[in-house]
């Protein structure tokens, strides 16, 4: 067995282990998943996207998104953190270039298995995350930054968050760094609480995030370049992914409660059966789109990241990506809840999908889709071809 189908059946017994028994009470309490988190830990999952040199699994953009997809099959939650973690991840990755400081925490992040969160929204900015109203402030080799964030998921259990803040109290609100704190050189100050509908244990309430550091603490990257390289496809790539494994599990759940009729009735069809091969078409054609986009983003990867931003073709796919996989997540979650009928629409049966599609309908807000059509609707107007 590869070292990837290794990690991969790892994650599914943990999904199975951890995640699943406790994602109940996760999403009542609104909680962290501290269960989950602790096991992913011990198995050193948060550095599989490190590569192999400086100490983590080396795993490509797909395998790591397929690791996104197990978890969505246990918890939304869960995946949700892991995937937001792994995007941090991907950025330093990608743009550290030859510095010693980015590289250093890199082998720190795989010694201490650290959880890395990211502050981009920002009040006032109507969440565009290519602008910023918040500056780093510098003075000799330090800084300091404020910033008021509508939004921090998982703010208060990371262990580092990444800000982005325009890079000098002159600079336009569009020039902007990528900073990264460490938990001990910030303080957030809470302005909104988080009692949703879905994607509830993702505790993603809102703070005044003041911090200080250090400059080599900012990537050495222009934020637009992260953010066209490596924020924007890792972001819809790994969210589509785990989007998928919500989707396969309500499929599972509804093909389960199918096969329990079949039983009961032997030698009759149940009502259900038609809707389930509809559901199973569905969820390939989820799956064919997600891996499709992120394959054709790992080739940019292994060839450089400077032919991503002019590819306009595989710019505007990414963006249909998250559009698309997170109408079809809530397509397929309905339709398992209609063979499921009151089963699934009950929260105490083991066939309830009452979770699926509530965190379902989270995924076409966060970051609206209608802002992204509007934002592709321009791309297509210039793009040749």
């Amino acid at each position: 067995m590869s070292t990837f189908e290794t990690l991969l059946e790892q994650t599914h017994a943990i999904g199975r282990e951890v995640l699943a028994p406790h994602a109940a009470a996760v999403d009542a309490e609104a909680r962290f998943p501290r269960e989950a988190f602790a096991a992913l830990k011990q198995a050193d999952l948060l550095s599989c996207y490190v590569p192999r040199a400086l100490g983590g699994a080396g795993l490509d953009i797909v395998q790591t998104s397929r690791l996104c997809e197990a978890l969505g099959r246990y918890d939304g939650s869960a995946a949700m953190i892991f995937a937001m973690h792994q995007i941090q991840v991907g950025c330093v990755v990608h743009h550290r270039q030859d510095s010693a400081w980015f590289e250093a925490f890199l082998r720190r992040l795989v010694d201490e298995q650290l959880l890395l969160g990211s502050a981009t929204t920002e009040a006032g900015i109507g969440g565009n995350l290519r602008t910023s109203s918040c500056a780093v402030m510098v003075d000799g080799e330090r800084f300091t930054l404020e910033k008021n964030a509508p939004v921090i998921s998982y703010g208060e259990a990371a262990d580092v968050i990444l800000v982005t803040a325009r890079k000098g109290p002159d600079a336009a609100q569009s020039e902007q760094v990528h900073v990264l704190l460490f938990q001990d050189q910030l303080t957030l100050e809470p302005t909104t609480t988080w009692d949703t509908l879905g994607f509830r244990g993702t505790c993603s309430g809102g703070y005044i995030l003041r911090g200080e550091g250090h400059l080599d603490q900012v990537l050495p990257v222009p934020y637009a370049d992260i953010h066209a390289q490596s924020m924007h496809p890792l972001a819809h790539g790994t969210w589509a992914a785990l989007w998928l494994g919500i989707a396969k599990d309500a499929y599972e759940k509804s093909r389960g409660f199918v096969r329990a009729a079949a039983r009961k009735t032997p030698g009759t069809l149940p009502p259900g059966a038609m809707r389930l091969a509809e559901l199973d078409g569905l969820v390939h054609s989820m799956e064919a789109g997600v891996y499709a986009t992120l394959a054709r983003y790992q080739e940019h990867l292994d060839r450089g990241l400077d032919g991503i931003s002019g590819d306009l073709h595989f710019v505007t796919s990414v963006s249909q990506l998250k559009i698309r996989s997170s109408e079809l997540m809530v397509d397929i979650v309905t339709k398992a809840l209609l063979i499921c009928g009151i089963a699934g629409y009950r929260n105490d049966h083991r066939f309830s999908l009452a979770r699926q599609l509530r965190d379902a309908h989270g995924a076409a807000i966060m970051v609206n889709n209608d802002r992204i059509r509007l934002q592709t609707s321009t791309l297509l107007l210039v793009r040749k071809g």
